[in-house]
């Protein structure tokens, strides 16, 4: 058994496709198991999922407040602008950054700052001022209307802050796609080729990519399976909108940076002047594996259990050669 582990592990896959009850299953086993089966230390999560439902309660509340939505068309389709997948992405950049420095933000308002943050990170991906050009009696009010929620994220945040990164694993969660039908390479900012070039180079140079490989359609059932109206901020239960799965996740590129990669088993990724070459593999979820993960652990059943371990073991091992 290689004595190798995962440094950063960049979990991706279509919604729903099974990432989520993956890290929850990890989460359930003991560090030797995830050690010597996976490769994998403790784990430590971030996730750019908790910044797409912060922005459709800005949206929300603006509604609520006569305002069009800076973000989103509506609550049941895709961003504005398509630049906001390089938002998120930056914002875990600085999720990252702030982890590892164990910095600690204590702002007079919680959801001020987490307006500043989301202007200054679509700014370094070229975007333009949405919230800062509100009108200020509109944005004191919305910000208002936000602060427990964003209070909450920032303390959640905080709490997800360990003692030394040293000896853990760093997963680092998010999906990626294009519209349904596209031709590759999906042009930027869509698909998982430009969303890996906008992540840090600290990121990037100790990272290896596990992908949860099921169809658009299959994501598309799942999707609508887990789908809580209830729970909308919820990791296990949120639904992804029918538009946006059609023309966000209609398709991923995957397969396509695979086959244009120079070595195997990898993806490329040209970003600043430098070149990465991610070790990938594939834990194939095309038959279902993870759904039964949402439920109590007390009611999973055994050979399901089995056949998930046994997956994903041959897919950290084919990973771990890779490195």
């Amino acid at each position: 058994m290689s004595a190798k582990q995962i440094e950063n592990l960049l979990l991706l896959a279509l919604p729903a496709s099974g990432k989520s009850e993956v890290r929850r299953y990890l989460a359930s086993l003991s560090p030797e198991q995830c050690r010597q089966d996976f490769h994998l230390g403790p784990t430590v999560q971030l996730d750019d999922f908790p910044y797409v439902h912060l922005m459709r309660r800005i949206d929300q509340e603006l509604g609520k407040l006569g305002q069009p939505g800076v973000f989103f068309h509506s609550q049941e389709r895709p961003f504005k602008d398509a630049i906001e997948w390089g938002t998120l992405i930056e914002l875990v950049n600085e999720d990252h950054s702030d982890l590892c420095e164990r910095r600690v933000a204590r702002p007079p308002s919680a959801a001020r700052h987490l307006f500043d943050r989301l202007e200054r990170a679509r700014a370094r991906v070229g975007g333009v001022a949405k919230l800062s050009t509100l009108p200020q009696a509109t944005l004191e009010a919305l910000a208002g209307r936000l602060e427990s929620e964003a209070a909450e994220a920032l303390e959640k945040k905080h709490a997800g802050y360990p003692e030394s990164l040293e000896g853990k694993t760093l997963v680092i969660e998010f999906a990626r796609g294009g519209p349904d039908g596209a031709t590759m390479p999906l042009r930027a900012p869509f698909g998982y080729g430009y969303s890996l070039s906008v992540l840090s180079d600290e990121i990037l140079s100790h990272a290896a990519v596990l992908y949860i490989w099921v169809t658009p359609a299959e994501s598309r059932r799942k999707n609508d399976a887990r789908a809580d109206p209830d729970d909308p901020g919820s990791i296990l239960h949120h639904g992804v909108p029918l538009e946006v799965m059609m023309k966000d996740y209609g398709c991923d590129d995957i397969e396509h940076l695979l086959r244009s990669a120079e070595r195997p088993n990898t993806i490329p990724v040209f970003t600043r002047n430098k070149a990465y070459h991610l070790p990938m593999a594939r834990f194939d979820n095309r038959v279902d594996k993870t759904t039964f993960v949402r439920d109590d652990p007390a009611k999973w059943p055994p050979g399901a259990v089995k056949a998930l371990h046994e997956g994903l073991r041959e897919a950290f091992d084919s990973l771990v050669k890779a490195l």
